[in-house]
């Protein structure tokens, strides 16, 4: 009988250890694939970089080696301020390849200053990580 406990708990540890590995965030999930495009995010790569509120990670669309799209992701910024970096910053980098995105001198919004460097931020590491991880 304490043979079958011994393994119950073996085993309830390993499948316990399994779910807690696959929940939490990790290298794992910055680069995915959807539609055809590898997809960089960066809520993991920049946890540290916050805008005026909290951290403001995006999605980075890349399709043969060059810039689809960057889509901002949930986050705490004051929604009035943020729509402006999202309709101001977020195409700028749009059709450039990575190589030239990553060196890229792209200004901050005006009136959304925290947000828009930390954007810039997010940008930056996710093109570093894709061109090291591709």
């Amino acid at each position: 009988m304490k043979k079958k406990t011994f393994l119950a708990a073996i085993f309830g540890s390993i499948l316990t250890a399994a779910v807690l590995t696959s929940a939490m965030p990790g290298q794992g999930n910055i680069i995915s694939k959807e539609n055809g495009m590898t997809v960089v995010n960066t809520t993991t790569l920049a946890k540290d970089v916050d805008g005026y509120n909290d951290i403001t990670p995006v999605k980075i669309y890349i399709k043969g080696n060059k810039i689809e799209k960057i889509e901002a992701l949930p986050n705490q910024e004051t929604p009035r301020y943020f729509a402006k970096v999202k309709k101001e910053l977020l195409g700028k980098w749009n059709g450039m390849t990575v190589k030239a995105a990553q060196t890229a001198k792209v200004d901050v919004v005006t009136g959304a200053t925290y947000s828009s460097k930390s954007v810039i931020e997010n940008v930056r590491r996710g093109l570093k990580y894709y061109s090291s991880h591709k």
